[in-house]
């Protein structure tokens, strides 16, 4: 019997519990999960600079326990990868990724000739499931630590 292959992409600039619980989540759809992480172009162009090269953070996530294999995502058209790559049976979007509706993103996967569902994962509740909320933390104690 064929595996059923989970996509999963992102950014994971800073690893934190929030990517792994999402991580966790599409593993547990399937049997084997492949991860497209954000060059470094498309991510200044949706969040600003990155702390992290999309090699590091290629190389980090690649090394989680549920990732079978991570790699980064082309320049252009995101979706190449997945339809001439990876062919996955289901595309897990995070709780916060709004780049594409669940229907037209498996509309525009149909057009490609992948038959691939696509299921949005529940968020994590955790006060640090955020890189941004992260960062705002350091400051804060950053901040705390001058005045006293």
């Amino acid at each position: 019997m064929a595996k059923i292959r989970v996509l999963a992409t992102g950014v994971f600039d800073i690893l934190h519990p929030g990517h792994i619980h999402f991580l966790r989540a599409a593993k547990d759809l399937g049997d084997e999960l492949f991860v497209v992480v954000a060059n470094d172009e498309t991510v200044k162009r949706m969040k600003g600079d990155s702390v992290l090269s999309s090699e590091v953070r290629a190389k980090l996530i690649s090394e989680l326990k549920p990732v079978n294999e991570a790699v980064i995502g082309r320049s252009g058209d995101m979706l190449d990868i997945v339809v001439e790559d990876l062919k996955p049976n289901i595309v897990a979007l995070g709780y916060d990724q709004r780049l594409f509706r669940t229907s037209e993103l498996e509309e525009k996967l149909k057009e490609r000739g992948l038959e691939a569902k696509v299921v949005r994962l529940p968020k994590m509740e955790h006060d640090l499931d955020g890189s941004r909320k992260i960062v705002a933390k350091i400051v804060r104690m950053h901040r705390d630590q001058k005045q006293d």
